[in-house]
């Protein structure tokens, strides 16, 4: 016969709980914000805005690429 021991795992599901509380609100800003077309005007929106744009979306693909496992991240 085995005996497993039972372990118990409460802090850790409180600090992912925690965290994933975090990660739902940032996700929530960043949607309202997007909403928003970022704080930005269509007829006052330049090269700055463009590269502003593409610099978040680039750390978002590596949060998406990492989640996914693909890109850099693929198996």
């Amino acid at each position: 016969m085995i005996t497993r021991r039972t372990t118990d795992n409460s802090k850790a599901l409180d600090a992912f709980m925690t965290t994933k509380v975090q990660i739902d609100a940032m996700l929530e800003r960043l949607q309202a914000l997007s909403e928003d077309h970022f704080n930005t005007h269509r007829d006052e929106i330049n090269w700055g805005d463009v590269g502003t744009l593409n610099h978040y979306a680039s750390l978002l693909r590596r949060i998406a690429d990492s989640a996914f496992k693909e890109g850099e991240h693929a198996v």
